[in-house]
């Protein structure tokens, strides 16, 4: 089918289904023109928390659609693509225990650590560093949920990205190490997992020396995901709401380089904003999703017979959510 009979046929589905479409930022653009709901990863699950239609659909990877039913588990969610994030998968329960048990080889006991995991994480992992007394944080919130957790005396061990912890660690002068490094823990005061966003470790400083080099005066914005090398060149580090935010409110004759996935960047501003890269950061699991996977997704909720329809078992569930509802409470 054409992508207008496309369209067409998902209007007419979602006229007669209790379905709310749901789309992250970096979906391709007609997946996320479709949205009744768009935005990062933890505003989408608090949204549809409150959202009164049975059904989500989610445009998304596959830990956004577990942070829903973990937080909505009245919910019944589906996704397109049930994609898979390639940071979340780096880190699965046996690579969690493992980070603990090599803590706790280096003199470290587990009673004195606080884990702290990203949200691009799944059920599972939330759900242990939930048992640990740990919590979720974000990318626009990990400063104040680490800087909570430190309150406790213990280490952090931050799970699962590398560079947002070591980059938080830079903000507030603390040592870092990550797992495998070589670097004594005992001597870090936040130890991070060795995870990482493909996408965004495409940035580097040469891309920075570039665009200062060809556009005199330039702003350089990049998200925390990025290499620490490329924050401490740049003039502004952000979450997504947060690079959205500070590339609107720049003057429109400024010009500004963006490092973080290609979809968002190229709906920020019409001129004067370009991307971070000689090549194009597209996220190809979040580009997975297709306007055909939309429509056989509603076909299969019309059918009441969805095979890419999100559960999290009972005690998963109750655990994320201990993780999660940790963090909103700060």
């Amino acid at each position: 089918m054409q992508q207008q009979e496309l369209k067409k046929k998902i209007a007419e589905l979602r006229e007669r289904l209790p379905v709310t479409i749901v789309a992250h930022y970096y979906q391709r653009d007609e997946v996320f023109e479709l949205a009744d709901i768009t935005g990062d990863s933890l505003e989408l699950a608090r949204r549809c928390k409150a959202d009164e239609r049975e059904w989500v659909l989610f445009c998304g990877v596959g830990f956004m659609g577990q942070s829903v039913k973990v937080i909505a588990p009245h919910k019944r969610v589906a996704m397109p693509r049930i994609a898979c994030c390639a940071m979340a998968r780096m880190i699965d329960q046996q690579c969690y225990d493992d980070s603990v048990e090599f803590l706790e080889k280096h003199g470290i006991k587990e009673s004195d650590v606080m884990p702290i995991t990203y949200i691009n994480s799944s059920a599972e992992v939330k759900a242990s560093v939930a048992k640990m007394g740990g919590m979720v944080c974000t990318s626009s919130n990990a400063y104040k949920i680490i800087e909570q957790g430190l309150e406790s005396g213990k280490k952090i061990l931050f799970v699962p990205d590398r560079c947002l912890g070591q980059n938080i660690a830079n903000m507030m002068g603390l040592r870092s190490c990550v797992i495998g490094d070589g670097k004594d823990p005992n001597k870090a005061d936040i130890i991070c997992y060795n995870g990482f966003c493909s996408v965004h470790q495409l940035f580097t400083v040469d891309d920075v020396n570039f665009y200062r080099k060809r556009y005199p005066g330039i702003k350089i914005a990049v998200h925390p995901e990025c290499d620490p090398s490329v924050v401490a060149v740049s003039d502004f580090c952000g979450s997504t709401s947060q690079l959205i935010k500070y590339v609107n409110e720049l003057p429109e004759d400024q010009k500004v380089a963006v490092g973080t996935e290609y979809n968002l960047v190229h709906r920020m501003r019409d001129k004067n904003t370009y991307v971070l890269s000689s090549t194009k950061p597209e996220c190809p699991t979040m580009n997975e999703t297709t306007l055909e996977d939309v429509y056989n997704t509603l076909v299969a909720i019309e059918k009441n017979e969805v095979p890419t329809e999100i559960f999290v078992d009972e005690e998963t569930a109750k655990w994320a959510n201990i993780a999660l509802e940790r963090m909103l409470a700060l």
